[in-house]
């Protein structure tokens, strides 16, 4: 893998010439190989703030504050423009119901240019909506006070994936992330399967808002034993995926029309047995099947929504999803093939606290084997692009996040824009192939050269206007105090002599950002 990264970029550094910019002199001892090692995996990328409280609290204190999720902010500018979005500040049942009045409309109108043109609008602000979705998240990802939180919020978005561009998911991405995984991504794995189980996103994407008595669809169903908790080869069998989705008959997502009749018929104190209804999310009774099942070997008498929570319970008490979970984990932070006594160590902490999040990450980053594979995984695409922007940026606003969501995508690995409902791969061979280098070297003479719109108002439709030369801001200046306390002892003979042969700041900075020394971690 590094020999392929390596080939590519020798040949691509070789081609530069003159006198190379002095590495950085440190104004302070430098941390030791170790704690940046484990600073590298535990953070989104080492900035001079996450640093500075790694000095301050050390690495205990740094864990802790982490995990209990104490300091959690984004810097001012930064949050409101996340707040800017419309689909942030919008509450999801007004984007629904305003994106249905609009496609309605088209319906109605006759054949021609105005009904094309209709109908390209709405599309558009669907479009728009998801944008902004996936803006934030990378806003949240590259700003977050608590780097460790938000690499588990990428973990988990990847883990229980929706493809933003399926029908309305678009409208329902944003409330995704903000409402459904970040409130419990260091919580119990319990309640963060039940949140993603009520999210009209996953209802809408997996099919399960179709899925009713009589006309039973197992999509749901199979993916939630299968990729979110148990695994494959597991144990489970068909027989359980079926019982399952009759239990899950009648999870689905109200209807703006029948939440605004539910609400008048309560007014006048009158209530529907048996439904439950959380914002979009509903349990609709007259749709489930109350038969008796047989689940994961016990016996779920029939009723109501109590089913769907006893099946979850069922779940995830199971060792085999203490040991999923554990390991996928384990292989996103330390291997692709995690060391068996380090996944034993996680599936023992997940059992004994019912699935503590946290607390098995605790296992995770006191254990010795996150440091002794230092180096050894390579960063996908958003942990790349996190990363550079992290120490590029160091904490400076920008004003225009599309150009990140551009990036993602030039590379592959888009938010909300894994079509199957696996998730993005994250071991090394998806993303260490030449051309997967060729277009971080891009991304890395974009950032390293400061030829970006981060800066600047979105100026259309997909956020790329023009920027004029006397606008561009300059390089960022990595070869700094933070390069030279977290990378410069460090850095391969390799990436030595490639730096060494940069003509210019912007040139550095590039080959330093697409050097192997920084793509793994």
């Amino acid at each position: 893998m590094r020999l392929v990264f390596a080939s590519l970029a020798t040949g691509l550094l070789l081609a530069a010439a003159g006198a190379a910019p002095a590495l950085a002199s440190s104004p302070g001892a430098p941390l030791s190989h170790d704690d940046i090692a484990w600073l590298r995996r535990a953070s989104f990328g080492v900035d001079s703030a996450t640093l500075a409280r790694y000095r301050q609290l050390g690495r205990e204190g740094w864990l802790d504050e982490a995990l209990a999720d104490r300091n959690d902010t984004l810097p001012s500018p930064i949050q409101q423009l996340i707040d800017s979005y419309d689909a942030i500040n919008t509450p999801p049942l007004e984007l629904v119901k305003r994106y249905r009045d609009q496609m309605k409309q088209v319906k109605t109108m006759p054949d021609g240019d105005a009904k094309v043109a209709a109908k390209k609008t709405a599309q558009k602000d669907g479009r728009k909506l998801l944008r902004e979705a996936q803006q934030a998240e990378l806003l949240h990802a590259i700003y977050g006070s608590n780097p460790l939180k938000e690499q588990m919020v990428w973990f988990w978005l990847n883990h229980f994936s929706v493809y933003g561009a399926k029908g309305p998911v678009k409208l329902l991405a944003a409330d995704y992330e903000e409402d459904v995984i970040r409130p419990h991504t260091l919580g119990k794995f319990r309640d963060l399967v039940m949140a993603t189980l009520e999210s009209p996103a996953m209802l809408m994407y997996l099919d399960n808002a179709q899925n009713a008595k009589g006309k039973v669809n197992e999509n749901y169903a199979r993916e939630l034993m299968e990729l979110h908790t148990l695994g494959v080869g597991s144990g489970y069998t068909q027989q359980d995926v079926q019982q399952l989705a009759l239990i899950l008959t009648g999870v689905g997502v109200a209807r703006p029309r029948q939440m605004e009749g539910r609400r008048r018929f309560a007014r006048f104190g009158g209530a529907q047995r048996g439904v439950v209804q959380r914002g979009l999310f509903e349990f609709n009774p007259a749709r489930h099947d109350d038969s008796d099942k047989t689940f994961l070997g016990h016996r779920i008498r029939g009723g109501g929504f109590e089913e769907v929570e006893q099946a979850v319970d069922l779940i995830v008490s199971q060792p085999a999803c203490a040991r999923f979970v554990s390991r996928q984990l384990a292989q996103y932070f330390v291997a692709d093939d995690p060391p068996p006594a380090l996944v034993d160590a996680m599936a023992r902490t997940f059992q004994r606290t019912d699935g503590d999040i946290a607390a098995v990450l605790r296992t995770l980053f006191t254990a010795k084997e996150l440091t002794a594979t230092a180096g050894g995984k390579f960063k996908d695409p958003m942990q790349f692009l996190v990363s550079a922007m992290r120490v590029s940026l160091d904490g400076r606003p920008i004003s225009n996040a599309q150009p990140l969501v551009g990036a993602l995508q030039q590379m592959g690995e888009p938010v909300y824009g894994r079509i199957t409902p696996d998730g993005w791969p994250l071991d090394n061979a998806s993303w260490s192939g030449s051309g997967q280098m060729a277009k971080r070297f891009d991304i890395a003479s974009m950032i390293g050269g400061g030829r970006s719109r981060l800066f600047e108002a979105a100026a259309d439709d997909d956020g790329a206007g023009p920027i004029t030369p006397r606008m561009r801001p300059a390089p960022p200046a990595l070869n700094g105090p933070l390069f030279a306390q977290t990378m410069q002892p460090w850095l391969s003979p390799h990436t030595r002599d490639a730096l060494a042969q940069a003509k210019s700041p912007a040139e550095w900075n590039t080959f330093l950002l697409a050097s192997p020394d920084f793509n793994t971690r």
